[in-house]
């Protein structure tokens, strides 16, 4: 599932790309993953995109009705979209022939349409506007990019929980998921299922500058494609060349050898150093980390290779 990193190139490429542009007609396809879509349909065409930007993993179409602004009559708006795990949204010539799983076809003032492709449908598309959209976003946690090392550190020591879990829990900080969650923790040496209010504080300033670092790095090499993952031109990213540690189970770690190992924290695959990320004691054998058999290794191998990551 894209993150803030591939949700962060998406967004900049398609600001570059729609910036100023008038949707003029919607078509629909298949539309159980929209949140309103006869509202949708009825209320975009006429709307001017004034920018597109990233909100945590939803790329957020802000929206205005060029004749509505010039009566100063100004409400703001936003067509928010959630990638799901095989969604992409991209402009393309309206001559050529729509992908299959096209759900979202906006005809554009310059002749082209933005298209929005998701086989899976595990996506979100919802037109929100005012108070709605207000209450939408303050479900969200602070952004891992801009969050100083004093609220972060207030954020993760304030909760015992796994500090994996709070990675990926989108009220504490949104936009990360289990790709960036486990490289951040590898290259901060921290075990994923150490508990918050037991990481000291230099560990906290290392987990934040690691985090910020990695996400940084992988929006420079416009994110990983691990499946199905596309860029607003339609190229995949490069960061998935310099996984250290997601993904990789039974290869050597980058620092020190030993063999990558695959457990279970907080519901999630994860990825880490059994040498360079101590287990803490006080967790083995608890619930919430539990060891995943090699793939191959047992009767179960065929279920646990199942499992995503």
């Amino acid at each position: 599932m894209p993150e803030l990193p591939e949700v962060e190139t998406l967004a900049r490429g398609l600001q570059r790309e729609l910036a100023g542009r008038r949707m003029l007609s919607v078509e629909l396809g298949k539309t159980d993953f929209m949140d309103n879509p006869a509202e949708i349909e009825r209320e975009l065409p006429g709307t001017q995109i004034q920018r597109v930007e990233r909100y945590g993993k939803f790329m957020l179409l802000r929206l205005q009705r060029p004749a509505a602004a010039a009566e100063g009559v100004v409400q703001e708006s936003a067509l928010l979209v959630h990638l799901g795990m095989t969604g992409t949204m991209m402009p393309r010539p309206a001559n050529e022939p729509r992908a299959k799983h096209t759900h979202l076809v906006a005809l554009l003032d310059d002749g082209r349409e933005l298209r929005y492709i998701d086989p899976r449908r595990f996506g979100r598309i919802a037109l929100l506007a005012g108070e709605k959209l207000r209450e939408e976003l303050l479900r969200f946690g602070a952004d891992p990019l801009q969050i100083s090392l004093e609220e972060f550190g207030k954020r993760v020591r304030g909760r015992r929980a796994r500090i994996k879990g709070m990675l990926l829990d989108q009220g504490v900080l949104r936009g990360v998921g289990n790709i960036y969650a486990d490289e951040s923790l590898w290259k901060a040496r921290i075990h994923p299922a150490r508990i918050g209010t037991r990481l000291s504080v230099e560990e906290i300033k290392t987990l934040h500058l690691a985090l910020q670092q990695i996400l940084e790095k992988a929006i420079v090499l416009r994110g990983s494609s691990i499946s199905d993952f596309l860029d607003a031109e339609g190229e995949p990213g490069e960061y998935q060349l310099h996984h250290k540690a997601y993904g990789r189970e039974g290869k050597a770690c980058y620092r020190c050898k030993t063999l990558i190992r695959r457990i279970v924290v907080a519901g999630r695959s994860s990825f880490f150093c059994p040498n360079c990320q101590k287990t803490p004691r006080s967790t083995k054998r608890r619930r919430g980390m539990k060891p995943v058999p090699r793939r191959g290794t047992s009767k179960g191998a065929a279920k646990v290779a199942s499992q995503k990551g």
